[in-house]
């Protein structure tokens, strides 16, 4: 079955491109998901699903088909199955990204396939739960992309003071130095890089120097996530649109038991 999406986020087109090379940062915005390794443009993951009484996870694998940011389109291919045989589950997601005002519009096409228990609901019922979960998902990916656009934003700004430096090479933001009583400048303390030839000239040990950071590995540790209740996320969508139904039946069932009282 197809499903159609559309949504936007509060950030321009190169934050959500930046985004899809940070997958393990954005992926557990989906509900019950979790990234368990990165490899070029292949990724492994999970899908952790509740249906009542009966949990099924889901393990499988994604890969990045196209990614052409001229023609804004992406291919996304994924695909996996129950660890315990309850069922498979695989999609073709085509999304556009195109500018739209300050923000991104996605518009977003999913062929999905489904075996199993999650299958007994119709294309009806699972369009509506697409719906509300992608909702989910939206409003987890929008205020990520805010978050870094303010760490961004910070970081540019406490850098341009650090870089501010008179003509005498000298920092105009640094406070001077005391001056004594008699008017000569009081000197100042070493600075840093100072402090090693200053303890190497007294016999003082040199201090050790911090090591780098190191970057992050892959693959990438599963990220805790949430377990996708199917139940509670099912049963409003199927109250809302077979309520009509339900009250006509349950309205009948309450006429013939009157009338059984009533003999």
């Amino acid at each position: 079955m197809k499903l159609e999406h559309r949504f936007v986020v509060p950030a321009p087109p190169e934050a959500v491109w930046e985004a899809l090379d940070h997958l393990d940062e954005y992926a557990p915005c989906l509900p019950g998901a979790a990234l368990t390794g990165v490899d070029g443009d292949e990724f492994t993951g999970t899908v952790k699903v509740k249906l009542g009484p009966v949990s099924m996870t889901y393990s499988g694998t994604g890969r990045f088909i196209e990614r052409d940011t001229g023609a804004g389109q992406v291919v996304v291919e994924a695909k996996g199955k129950d660890k315990r045989g309850n069922g498979t589950a695989g999609a073709t997601v085509t999304a556009h990204i195109v500018a739209e005002g300050d923000g991104t519009a996605i518009d977003m096409v999913t062929d999905l396939s489904v075996t199993g228990k999650p299958a007994q609901f119709g294309r009806g019922v699972i369009q509506d739960i697409s719906d509300k979960l992608l909702g989910q998902f939206v409003e987890c990916f929008s205020a990520k992309l805010a978050a870094a656009a303010s760490g961004e934003d910070a970081a540019g700004a406490s850098g341009g003071d650090a870089a501010a430096v008179g003509d005498d090479g000298t920092n105009p933001a640094a406070p001077a130095a005391p001056v004594t009583a008699a008017g000569a400048k009081k000197p100042s303390a070493p600075t840093a890089a100072e402090q090693p030839a200053t303890a190497a000239k007294a016999g003082a040990p040199a201090s050790t120097p911090a090591p780098a950071a190191r970057p992050t590995p892959h693959p990438v540790p599963p990220a805790p996530a949430a377990e996708l209740d199917l139940m509670s996320t099912v049963m409003p969508v199927i109250l809302r649109r077979y309520a009509p139904a339900i009250a006509f039946a349950a309205g009948l069932l309450l006429g013939l038991l009157l009338r059984r009282r009533s003999r």
